[in-house]
């Protein structure tokens, strides 16, 4: 037999003649498999080896059996070496390690020989677990609303939203992995929900898993605890998608990260597609094995940007026609300039006035949504300062901060200086009077004054509207 042959289960136990090992062989794989635990550590023996059979012997050669062809290979690469020394040492005729697949599981084989190609022929159970309660087991639910349809697209999600799409609905990807990065409340989740979704939908036999880095790493160890590796192994390896969420949690959890490169290596031979998300790019996972993070950039790498205002007002106008709700225009533009820290708190904070507003069966008004919200408005507001906005608006036309409190009136200070004052009046909730005096000791008229000026000119001059909105962007996002 060739090395990497597969034999059948009836070829197991059919050994016979010259092949069958000898009582002294039996005695010494025996002594060798005991001083394996010794020799490699518990985790490693009850991960890889504990499952080597004796099969045979022949012309100095020992062949044991594994059930995968996954581990058959991994054991040649990591231990092979070291166990034929052992065998060695003990008896000095045995000069061969041959390291078989017997009992193949189809989940870390794909399909056998005789099995026709189509994913209802494949077995329902693994180890002697059925593959549905292992799925409810180490898979996490989807939520119905995150689909691609209730996606709102903008600028700063475009480039992922046409990438999920794609891993959705064709059946040739170009990349993978798919990586998915971004801050807080940006859509990662949503998206890749969606994802799940839409394959659901055009193929619901296809075995999709999706869960968080952190219940991957919890039902490895679990299954560690439980000596059920072997199970654990085959489930993610028979997977067809599988995409893990947040994947910055498996930082310094070097155990998880070994055994989930294995699971990528193992998937992307399969040609199996695997989604990522994570809340900054691979190459700024520090605490990620190298290996791994060079394998999480492979495909693409695909990043999801701070809102927009245009975007944020989408979202909100798409929130509230799904929600049935009369939201007034004003009410919008608030919230879509108020709160802009992530997509996640502007959703809540609709959904916070809407009920309200059903609640005491009275309408949607500018006035009770500033009532409702006074705390996450008064949140936000500790996040941007009036001094803050002038350091950044300085920064951003070239002048200096003592511009901002100067009585220069020249068009090149006078322009920063309004757009500043604008930008105290819309992103904090100080007063007239008091953004005055924070402006050198003005008049509220002169900032109600530049306030007003400020939007006219972008409602008459779209770039200049693009550079205050640069300034905006800089500012709740920083």
């Amino acid at each position: 037999m060739e090395k990497g042959e597969t034999k059948n289960t009836a070829d197991s136990n059919t050994v016979a003649g010259p092949l069958a090992p000898s009582a002294e062989i039996k005695a010494l794989w025996n002594s060798v498999y005991e001083l394996l635990r010794g020799e490699f550590g518990e985790a490693v023996f009850r991960s890889w080896l504990k499952p080597l059979t004796l099969q045979a012997y022949y012309h100095g050669t020992l062949e044991v059996s594994v059930p995968t062809r996954f581990m058959r290979d991994w054991i040649q690469n990591h231990y092979q070496e070291k166990i034929l020394s052992l065998c060695t040492e003990r008896n000095a005729e045995v000069t061969r390690l041959e390291i078989v697949v017997v009992q193949v599981s189809v989940f870390d084989e794909g399909l056998s020989d005789s099995a026709p190609a189509n994913t209802n022929e494949r077995t329902s159970t693994i180890n002697g677990k059925k593959v549905e309660d292992l799925h409810e087991a180490y898979s996490s639910p989807l939520d119905q609303r995150f689909t691609f349809d209730s996606f709102v697209v903008g600028e700063p999600n475009a480039l992922s939203h046409a990438a999920a799409q794609r891993v959705a609905q064709s059946d040739n990807v170009p990349f993978n992995p798919l990586f998915i990065h971004g801050g807080v409340g940006l859509g990662k989740t949503h998206l890749m929900h969606a994802i799940a979704w839409s394959i659901k939908e055009t193929n619901p036999d296809a075995r999709v898993v999706y869960l968080s880095a952190e219940k991957f790493m919890y039902q490895f160890v679990r299954a560690l605890r439980y000596e059920d590796t072997m199970t654990f192994k085959e489930f993610f390896r028979s997977v067809d998608v599988l995409m893990i969420d947040d994947i910055q949690f498996m930082s310094g959890k070097e155990s998880t990260q070994e055994e989930f490169f294995h699971t990528f290596n193992a998937l992307i031979d399969q040609n199996k597609q695997i989604v990522i998300s994570a809340d900054r790019s691979p190459s700024d996972l520090t605490s990620i094995d190298e290996r791994l993070r060079s394998r999480l950039g492979w495909g693409l790498v695909a990043d999801l940007q701070p809102s927009t205002y245009e975007l944020r007002r989408g979202i909100l106008e798409s929130k509230a026609e799904a929600l049935d709700a009369d939201i007034p225009a004003n009410v919008i533009e608030f919230l879509a300039h108020k709160i802009s820290s992530n997509i996640r708190e502007l959703e809540g904070a609709l959904n916070r006035i809407v009920a309200h507003a059903g609640l005491m069966k009275s309408p949607v008004t500018l006035e009770s949504t500033q009532n409702v919200l006074s705390d996450l408005l008064r949140a936000s507001e500790r996040r941007i300062t009036i001094d803050e906005i002038q350091r950044k608006v300085a920064e951003h036309y070239g002048i200096r901060m003592a511009d901002m409190h100067s009585a220069r009136r020249a068009r090149n200070v006078a322009r920063p200086r309004q757009v500043a004052m604008y930008l105290c009046k819309r992103l904090t909730r100080r007063s007239l009077p008091e953004i005055g005096r924070k402006f050198g000791g003005r008049d509220h008229t002169t900032v109600m004054h530049a306030v007003r000026k400020i939007e006219e000119l972008m409602g008459e001059d779209t770039g200049f509207q693009d550079d205050v909105d640069v300034v905006r962007r800089a500012l709740t996002t920083g």
